[in-house]
């Protein structure tokens, strides 16, 4: 079957269910599982004709953030001074995916995505910048991919 999202969803499949993810990576911001989870619905929602259910879907999303990793990127030495020339935050997130009318496509694996950015900003900085959900849509965009897109 195909249709126009690229999802590869047997027709016996009508709801989904998706957990809050709960955020695990110790240095995350506070508000991150929350919007990560809301994000996840949303791009569900829109990509498929599937009726979001509280529990018990038949497709069913459960995970974890488990790393929200800042650390430097590119050294550059500045005199007799190596420092920073970039940093990159790198988010994970396990996932677990249960389709209850055909278990063979059940998955449990782990998304990464990250970014670079200045080394002029902080982590605080970095906690409200915009890149941030570009990085957990890409991570949102490939459990799509590899749960009902097929790829």
């Amino acid at each position: 079957m195909y249709s126009f999202t690229g999802t590869n969803i047997d027709p016996a499949v009508k709801t989904i269910s998706i957990a809050t993810f709960q955020n695990n990576a110790s240095n995350g911001p506070s508000f991150l599982a929350q919007r990560f989870t809301e994000d996840f619905k949303d791009y569900f929602q829109r990509n498929t004709t599937l009726k979001l259910v509280p529990r018990d879907g038949d497709l069913q999303f459960e995970g974890a953030i488990t790393a929200y990793d800042f650390a430097p990127a590119a050294i550059q030495r500045e005199g007799n001074v190596d420092q920073a020339g970039q940093n990159r935050l790198t988010i994970q997130v396990q996932v677990k995916f249960v389709n209850t009318k055909d278990p063979l496509q059940d998955l449990e694996q782990t998304f990464q995505s990250s970014d670079s950015f200045s080394a002029t900003e902080d982590i605080t900085t970095i906690n409200n910048d915009p890149r941030v959900r570009v990085i957990t849509n890409n991570i949102i965009t490939d459990v799509f991919n590899k749960s009902v897109a097929n790829w």
